[in-house]
């Protein structure tokens, strides 16, 4: 189906270029929600850290990894609706796909939650 090619700012993404193949923009929508709901796992273990385990270690340290693994979901939830944008106006544009940083931020925050973790378990 042909839609009115405009590239304007501000314009609605439906307006935008070609209709992609509805399986694909399904993916894009997929990948989406499992950005949302890694965000809501990690706010769910940053809560759970904080309040559930006050053995794992003092309030203050315990309250520092918690910020941490929220801080983690607001980054995936502030982001992962401009990520999906990106990647269903670049297949409407028949653009490559956008580079993303997120990946590489989640992993690198949750590799440094995890040595913490260890490190106040081992010293506990």
């Amino acid at each position: 189906m042909k839609i009115m090619k405009s590239d304007r700012k501000g314009s609605r993404l439906r307006e935008i270029g070609d209709e992609p193949d509805y399986r694909f923009t399904l993916a894009n929508e997929r990948t989406f929600l499992a950005w949302i709901r890694t965000a809501l796992s990690l706010l769910a273990g940053g809560v759970a850290v904080v309040q559930l385990v006050p053995d794992l270690a003092s309030r203050a340290q315990r309250l520092m990894l918690g910020l941490a693994l929220v801080g983690l979901a607001l980054t995936l939830s502030a982001t992962a609706y401009r990520r999906w944008y990106q990647v269903e106006r670049a297949m409407r544009l028949g653009r490559a796909l956008p580079f993303s940083a997120l990946p590489l931020v989640v992993s690198a925050g949750l590799g440094i939650v995890i040595v913490v973790s260890v490190v106040l378990m081992l010293v506990s």
